[in-house]
């Protein structure tokens, strides 16, 4: 979560601090394979700014041939008509689109206008679609091409984190950010659960049914302290600290645990916790743990008794991939969530499930 600490501006605002799907993967991280297609006009900042995972950084007095070098999507002033209608009309506008890295159900969208205190846009709105395959710029901005408002034309404020709700639960794959009349922005984040195709899925057979690309989630955690767990579900390997899950430092004599949802409902048969780039701060000890919820089971329920073991309690080493075969009796049931647990604290970079689905994908969250 960005704060005005990561700005070094204490005048920055978060308006989206306290809201829930700030919780939920950014499904247009660039990490994730998201991408900006296209965008009318890019002639201060390049558009590829909007999807950096990193915050927006801002360096004084550092100019180019056409000004101030922002890190941010900013747009020429726009213009009216002519000499007597200066201004430009309400509905004017400039845009972007942007391909999700994964396609899922969107719950928010975060506008953030970090440093664009002046240039910053009056207002945005957010349209979304669905297309198969990996269509350009031409198919989507085709007449045909029937986009869906998701974000009302709304006010944004200029160096800060402009929080939009969305109600729509269906699945989109694209998203065109409207900014009007003009302006500056600085990230754009888009919030929400993935969704990905089943038929590749099914055509996979075998894959890791706790990766976010495959439609995994983090339900919940112990802690999140010093990096968020849902980097356990990450695609590839972490390249320091901080891109996997490492909780604070226990001193209650309890542990931390995370709780996932899979892919489906599935048959878990090979399991790696990965340690990487933890040394002196690795888990000490963990165990990873099945739960079924098709027959009623509520996995968030501490009495309820439905969890089984898929690894038992088993030392870790720092900085290292560990893999288990999950014994038979255990790889004969079918789970719908797991659970990391590591004892009694400490960094896990990733972790993988590898199984097949036996159910359909879960519904969407409210």
């Amino acid at each position: 979560m960005t704060t005005s600490a990561d700005y070094g501006y204490a005048d920055y605002q978060d308006l989206a601090a306290d809201l829930p799907f700030r919780r939920l993967p950014d499904l247009a991280d660039r990490r994730l394979g998201a991408g900006v297609l296209a965008a009318n006009d890019e002639l201060f900042a390049e558009r590829e700014n909007l999807l950096l995972p990193t915050p927006a950084r801002f360096q004084p007095h550092t100019f180019g041939p056409k000004g101030q070098l922002m890190d941010g999507w900013e747009t020429r002033r726009r213009r009216g008509a002519g000499t007597d209608r200066p201004h430009p009309d309400a509905e004017d506008h400039d845009w972007v689109l942007v391909r999700l890295g994964l396609p899922g159900v969107i719950h928010g969208v975060v506008v953030d206008t970090a440093h664009f205190r002046g240039n910053h846009p009056q207002r945005i709105s957010v349209e979304a679609v669905e297309l198969p395959g990996t269509p350009g710029p031409e198919e989507l901005l085709a007449p045909t091409t029937r986009w869906q408002q998701i974000v009302a034309p709304g006010a944004v404020r200029g160096h800060a984190a402009n929080a939009f709700e969305v109600t729509e639960r269906r699945r989109f794959t694209h998203l065109r950010l409207k900014q009007y009349p003009d302006g500056g922005i600085a990230r754009l984040r888009v919030h929400g659960e993935s969704r990905p195709d089943q038929a590749w899925l099914a055509a996979l057979g075998t894959f890791d049914l706790a990766a976010l690309e495959h439609g995994g989630s983090v339900e919940d955690a112990s802690d999140r302290f010093f990096s968020p767990p849902v980097n356990l579900i990450l695609p590839g390997r972490s390249r320091e600290m901080g891109e996997g899950w490492e909780n604070r430092r226990r001193r209650d004599g309890g542990h931390d645990w995370v709780r996932l949802r899979l892919a489906g409902r599935a048959v878990v048969r090979a399991v790696e916790i990965d340690t990487a780039n933890y040394v002196g701060n690795a888990a000490g000890w963990a165990a990873v743990l099945g739960f079924d919820a098709s027959g009623g089971g509520d996995p968030a329920d501490p009495a309820d008794g439905g969890w089984f073991e898929l690894v038992p309690r088993t030392l870790l080493q720092p900085d290292t991939l560990h893999r288990f075969l999950v014994p038979a009796a255990a790889g004969a049931r079918a789970a719908s969530h797991a659970r990391l647990d590591v004892f009694p604290d400490g960094g896990v970079a990733r972790l993988r499930l590898h199984g097949s689905l036996v159910g359909p994908a879960p519904e969407p969250l409210a």
